[in-house]
């Protein structure tokens, strides 16, 4: 899960240095940790208007809730969309 924001709303509190951004030929820009792998940010995210935030990267707790869900063509075999009522779409959303 994650979210849209505004790439200039994003702080790094800490742990910067650690950081690897991978720009794929054709495609966005995606941002992992080196140190465990965890995918935090894409959609272009340093240099991009907006990016998203993977959800993991939140340390706070928020009340967010899914709005749509995306990619649904790329669900894996085992995993099941819930029946929230919610827009699906193969790509993204707009």
């Amino acid at each position: 899960m994650n979210g849209r924001v505004p790439s200039s709303s994003i702080r790094i509190l800490d742990g910067e240095d650690l950081l690897q951004t991978f720009r794929p030929e054709g495609g966005s820009a995606k941002t992992f940790c080196r140190t465990c792998g965890s995918n935090l940010f894409g959609g272009g995210w340093p240099d991009s208007e907006t990016a998203s935030v993977r959800a993991t990267a939140i340390d706070d707790h928020f009340d967010a809730r899914p709005s749509v869900h995306i990619f649904v063509r790329s669900l894996a075999a085992w995993e099941t969309l819930p029946d929230d009522g919610l827009d699906r779409f193969e790509t993204t959303s707009g």
